[in-house]
This record gives C-alpha cells, sequence and structure tokens, in this order.
C-alpha cells in the first residue's frame, strides 16, 4: 500500500514529490505559524485512508484533530458573529454561523489555501478524486485548525479561522452567501410542534469520484421534498429548499 505525500522514498527529481513539497511550503508560509511541534501540522494533513492503507512515518491521521478544530470553528466565528452586531437576534446568528462552517464554505476556503494538494492519503482515495472531494477539504480545514489550536493556544486558532474566512464572513455579513435551508427548514418545523423532518439518500449515481446523489426529506412519514447535489449534505440541502418553497414553508 502507498500514501502520497511528500515524505516517500521517490527520486529528487520526481515532479508529483516536488509539486507536494512545494504546495506544502507555500502552505506553511500562508499559515504564519511558528509552530512549536510541526507534526501536529503532519498529523492534520494525514487523510484516514492513508493510516487503513498502512501508517507511514509515524503520523496517525486528521480525524481527532477535525474533532477538535471543529469547536474551535464554532467558538471562533460564534464570538466574532455576537460582537460584530449587538442587534442581531439568536436565530440570524445560528442561521450565519452556519452559512460559515457549513461543507461548502469550508471546502471554498480549503481550495483557496490548496489543501488537497498538500495531504497525505491512500491512493485509492487520491485515484477517486479524494483531493477535491468537498467533505475531506472541509475536514482537513477543521483538523488544521486543531492542530493550531495544541500547537498555539485559541486565540492563534480562532485568528486564523476568521483570518481564512474573511471573504466569507463579509459576503454571510452582506446576506450574498447561500442560505441553510436544513436549519431553516427545522426551525419551521419547531414552530408547528414537536415533529422532526428526517433525510433518506435514495440514489447514489456515477462513478466514486463524479457521484450524484439524491436525498429525500420527511416530515410526518410523507415525503416533502427531494433534491440532488454532487455530495449527500448537498442534496439534503436541495430537498429541505424544495420542501421549504413548496410543502413545509409555503412561498419564502
Amino acid at each position: 500500500m502507498i500514501c502520497f505525500w511528500h515524505f516517500t522514498n521517490h527520486e529528487p527529481g520526481d515532479e508529483r514529490v516536488f509539486k507536494k513539497k512545494a504546495g506544502l511550503a507555500s502552505l506553511i508560509k500562508r499559515l504564519a505559524v511558528d509552530w512549536h511541534d510541526r507534526d501536529l501540522l503532519y498529523q492534520a494533513l494525514t487523510h484516514s485512508s492513508c493510516t487503513y492503507e498502512g501508517r507511514q512515518n509515524g503520523f496517525d491521521n486528521n480525524q481527532r484533530l477535525e474533532f477538535l478544530g471543529d469547536a474551535v470553528l464554532d467558538l471562533a466565528v460564534s464570538d466574532f458573529l455576537f460582537r460584530s452586531d449587538p442587534n442581531c437576534d439568536e436565530g440570524d446568528l445560528t442561521k450565519m454561523r452556519a452559512a460559515l462552517v457549513c461543507e461548502p464554505s469550508l471546502a471554498r476556503v480549503a481550495r483557496e489555501l490548496g489543501l488537497g494538494y498538500c495531504l497525505r492519503m491512500g491512493k485509492g482515495e487520491e485515484r477517486s478524486g479524494g483531493r477535491e472531494r468537498p467533505s475531506i477539504l472541509a475536514d482537513a480545514f477543521e483538523a488544521l485548525l486543531g492542530a493550531v489550536y495544541l500547537d498555539q493556544g485559541l486565540v492563534v486558532a480562532s485568528d486564523l479561522a476568521l483570518r481564512f474566512l474573511a471573504p466569507l464572513i463579509k459576503d454571510v455579513l452582506a446576506g450574498r452567501l447561500d442560505r441553510d435551508y436544513k436549519t431553516e427548514l427545522q426551525e419551521t418545523v419547531q414552530q408547528r410542534g414537536s415533529e422532526q423532518v428526517q433525510y433518506k439518500i435514495f440514489r447514489e449515481e456515477g462513478p466514486d469520484h463524479n457521484k450524484t446523489f439524491t436525498a429525500g426529506v420527511l416530515y410526518k412519514g410523507e415525503l416533502a421534498g427531494m433534491g440532488t447535489g454532487r455530495s449527500k449534505k448537498d442534496a439534503e440541502q436541495q430537498a429541505a429548499k424544495f420542501a421549504l418553497l413548496n410543502k413545509i414553508g409555503g412561498s419564502k
């Protein structure tokens, strides 16, 4: 089994290795973090497929760091939004935070940072388009925040998160970022009683690197909406949007 990254036994002139080394150097420069333990960075860039195929170079995968980074991100974004507008109520703050910490937003930041280019992953995952998969990119950004938090503390990790989220924050405050339809649907349903909505994936089509998912949202045992997307989360968002506009929420 092979895990592709900059720590390999390829020849020095191997173009693949050179590009990944260059990408990692660029990432380190952009982060501008004076690491005490750079192994934390390497762990944040190690996808689980690499450790599943066989541990290489002694680094664990980034799943635990992702868990930690998720909490750091939520706190950083919540604190910033809370302080940015004293007149903003809880509901609007929740919607804005959801728009910023959702998978599409984090994947966008990760692409801008070139994280997919730096990830260390298994051969099979790379062949199936893992370096461009939104869920992997979003998770890697959260893992990176977790690593910075452990190495530098909460203030530095929060500042880093807000620095790279700045363009998206600007869009959210201006009302230009996509709505979180799943949150809106849940809030609408809760106003009507205790009944919850449920999501179900009905179909998966296409090869691993180019899948299309079809999701449905169920309310009171009935299908309230369906949607398609390149990931399960995107499909569920589209199903929630359909339900809001046509079934549950009415015209919005």
